[in-house]
Formats: structure tokens, sequence, C-alpha cells
């Protein structure tokens, strides 16, 4: 298996030049790399699109253009959005950073994220993971809402905040490594001076934050974080915590296709607003809105 980032010998011998060639072109900054305690490395897919960049391209063709398919995060806005519209876009719940590494290889034409940093007190942290991908140079982030985050919990539980929720020493339910929520949790439990494995806490993984509903509901678990409307949907007590951006990434040429743009159509129709106060937890007056282009 080849590796995703190659050092300078590595990338020199991939694109077939001299390494001194090869420091020319990043000296003047023509060629996609990054440097790591004093090393310049090359991602490899970053340099397959820098070649593709240079083609002569003859007439009548086209680059392959990703499955139609939003990946990343789970939302009941979104999956009712996405079937309402008719645009044929399919989902694939596996988390944020899970949608934009299938972003980044092609499999996928949106990535549905929202990134939580510890050292990030500003909610801009979307377009930072972005910005900070060298395989997504012609990505678009579009606002799709700000949802209302929080912990929740059977109504029959006597807790008022995050922190009387550890201080109770609550089984805690946990979402996969990389999903949205879980980066939250992290990132507020830290503020409460806690780590997470010190959290009592299920070993199992829960898929999305309507799974995690159901295992609070059936008492297998105490408490976890997930939106408004996933808590009302499922008649859990909700306390919230933020307001977050949740943002679709995609690349410029798939945002033309016609299945997104039914899509993006649909986010302006009243029908997508009323739906969205009905869940309760959205602010949606930014939906379809280009955040980002870079």
């Amino acid at each position: 298996m080849q590796d995703r980032y190659l050092t300078s010998e590595q990338a020199a011998a991939y694109l077939k030049i001299k390494e001194r060639k090869l420091y020319e072109l990043v000296g003047a900054g023509r060629i996609p790399a990054t440097k790591v305690t004093g090393k310049w490395l090359f991602p490899v897919t970053a340099l397959d699109r820098w070649l593709e960049a240079g083609l002569v391209i003859p007439p009548g063709y086209a680059p392959e253009l990703p499955p139609m398919i939003i990946a990343g995060s789970q939302d009941p806005l979104l999956d009712w959005a996405a079937r309402r519209s008719q645009s044929g876009l399919a989902l694939l719940a596996e988390g944020s950073e899970a949608g934009l590494r299938h972003l980044e290889r092609n499999e996928a034409a949106i990535a549905a994220i929202h990134l939580h940093a510890l050292n990030n007190a500003a909610d801009d942290t979307n377009i930072a993971a972005v910005r900070a991908s060298p395989d997504l140079a012609d990505a678009v982030v579009i606002r799709f809402a700000e949802r209302e985050q929080g912990l929740m919990m059977r109504k029959d539980q006597n807790v008022d905040s995050l922190q009387s929720a550890l201080s109770q020493n609550l089984v805690f339910g946990f979402r996969q490594k990389g999903a949205g929520a879980q980066l939250l949790l992290d990132k507020m439990v830290a503020a409460e001076g806690r780590e997470l494995a010190t959290i009592k806490h299920r070993a199992l993984a829960y898929s999305t934050g309507e799974d995690l509903a159901f295992a609070i509901a059936s008492a297998e678990i105490d408490c976890g974080l997930a939106t408004r409307a996933v808590a009302e949907q499922a008649s859990l007590a909700f306390i919230p915590l933020l307001w977050e951006q949740f943002d679709l990434v995609m690349r410029r040429r798939s945002f033309f296709e016609a299945a997104p743009q039914k899509f993006f159509a649909f986010l302006r129709t009243d029908a997508f607003q009323d739906h969205a106060r009905a869940l309760g937890g959205y602010k949606t007056d930014q939906a379809g809105e280009v955040k980002f282009n870079r």
C-alpha cells in the first residue's frame, strides 16, 4: 500500500524528475507540499491533482465525477431534505471526519460536517479543516444550517448541566471517533477539567445521534450529546450547550451537477423552512449560502 505522504526522494521518483528540480518547484511555490519538523512531505493525491491541472485536455474529455452521495454527519433535517427534494442524493452517515475523507478520495460528492477543536474558540473549524486539506484545493463550503447541540437524557433524571452529569457519574454514550458530536464532547469535557477516558461510558460507539437517543430511552446509557431535533423526536430531556455551524463541503465541479442543484434549490423553499421550525433547534436563514470558495 502506497504512503499517502512522500518524502522528497520518493516524490521526485514518483514525478520522474530530479530532486534538485523538485526543490526548485517547492521554492517557487509551484508544487503542493507541507513541511513537518524541518522535512518536506508531498501528499500523493495533491501531486496527482497538480499533474492533472497541467493536462492538455482533448475535446470531449470530462473528469470523473464522484457518486452523488452526501457522506459525513447524520442530521434529521438533512435526511428529510435529501428525500423530499427528490434530488437523487444518497446518504452515508459515518461522522464528519469520515465524510471529508470520502470527499478527498472522490467517493462522495458532498461531505456534511460540524467539527470542533480543543484549541479553537471561534466556530470556524469547518472552514479551517477544508483549508488544511491539500486534497481539497477546489472545495466550496456551503451553509446548511446552524444547529443547537446539547446533552440529552431521560426526563426523570435530575440533571441540569454537563457538569452535573459528570459529577453524578452518569453513563455517557460516545459517538465514533471523528464524529462532530464526539469532538464536541471532548472539547466540553476538557473545559470542565476532565478527560474522556475518565468518564463512565459504554465501550460501544453509537453511529448516529438517533442511535444514541434510542440507547438513552431504553436505559442502556444515561446521557449523550446530540441536537435538539434528535432529542425532541425521541421525547428526551435536552440541556442546550451551544449553537454550531453545520456545513456541506463539495468540489466546485460537483456544485453545478443536476442533483446538488436540485437539492440546493429545495433549501430555498418555504417547505424546507417550515420543516426546520417544526423539528426545532435550527437556524436556516443562511441555508444554501457559500461560506468559503477555495
